[in-house]
């Protein structure tokens, strides 16, 4: 029995399913979980299917998570979507259920569930869901609503279809997602535009990043620094991509402090894998595309020093 038979067997014997994602969600998060959600109430009307997590204002244009009681965790199948370790699945009630599947396209670094599809080749699990979707078009049905979530989750996690996992097989995906009654452009607008605080953070970002000889580069988001600009940490992912726009640039961490003074760490690549760094700091990833965590400011420096060596071993 091939994967994602084995996902929908399991989906058929359970009459309540509960999708979770990872904290602090990307588009890529949201789009495969709601997609997902979407598809399977379509195909299987009688059933209860839910989505797990906070809900962020941010993303009220995709859609919005459930209020699940506890109780409904009983007899539920648990599907957690785009998360590659536990610590990082929204709602500590994932484990409640009777049986668990884990989707993603993450390392695997953390073996979770007791059915697991990981594909760290696909571009996004929105991809994922959709393949999943395209091997049982006899049981499953695709609403315009689910195409327009997984094509926005496709769009945010390949950066438009520039980042190296953007495939053929991820053009082609996203060009039958589009044949389906909904506006690929209004996705694309809303994913590119921002607002004038984070316009204005961009320009700070630009006017502030240091770049190091070996093309490594760096930018610390203090609290003070963020004050004046009224973003929370959930908006700063919006700059993680600008330092990669800049030709001298090979790869690159912006500081993000968090409430109890740590700094959350976004890291980027252009060419050197910097998945094992991040792992040397508490985090993980893809290897151009990671996250980590320095527990004050102390020790940003240290952490510059190591993603400087490997950048310059990089181009040894």
């Amino acid at each position: 029995m091939s994967i994602n038979e084995q996902i929908l067997t399991a989906i058929k014997q359970y009459q309540t399913i509960i999708i979770h994602r990872h904290k602090r969600p990307d588009p890529d998060a949201i789009g495969s979980q709601l997609g997902l959600a979407q598809i399977l109430k379509a195909s299987f009307p009688k059933k209860t299917v839910l989505a797990a997590g906070k809900q962020y204002d941010g993303f009220n244009w995709m859609g919005k998570t459930d209020e699940i009681a506890d109780d409904q965790y009983a007899h539920a199948l648990v599907i957690v979507v785009d998360t590659a370790n536990q610590p990082r699945v929204d709602d500590d009630r994932y484990n409640k259920g009777q049986m668990m599947i884990k989707i993603d396209h993450h390392p695997n670094d953390d073996a979770f569930g007791d059915v697991m599809w990981v594909e760290p080749e696909a571009s996004s699990t929105s991809e994922l869901i959709y393949d999943f979707f395209a091997a049982n078009t006899a049981d499953l049905v695709m609403p315009s609503e689910a195409a327009r979530l997984l094509y926005a989750g496709i769009v945010g996690d390949t950066g438009r279809f520039m980042y190296p996992s953007t495939s053929s097989h991820t053009f082609e995906v996203a060009a039958r997602l589009t044949t389906y009654d909904f506006s690929a452009s209004e996705v694309n607008k809303i994913e590119d535009e921002i607002d004038i605080p984070l316009a204005r953070l961009s320009a700070y970002v630009y006017e502030n990043l240091t770049i190091l000889d070996s093309g490594a580069a760096y930018l610390v988001l203090s609290d003070k620094v963020l004050a004046p600009f009224k973003l929370g940490d959930d908006s700063t992912s919006a700059v993680v991509p600008l330092p990669g726009k800049i030709k001298d640039v090979t790869s690159w961490a912006i500081f993000v402090q968090q409430k109890d003074s740590s700094f959350r760490i976004r890291l980027r690549s252009k060419g050197p894998a910097i998945n094992e760094l991040a792992k040397k700091y508490g985090g993980g990833g893809h290897p151009l595309a990671s996250g980590a965590v320095v527990e004050d400011e102390a020790h940003i420096k240290a952490f510059v020093a190591d993603l400087n060596q490997v950048v310059t071993d990089y181009k040894k």
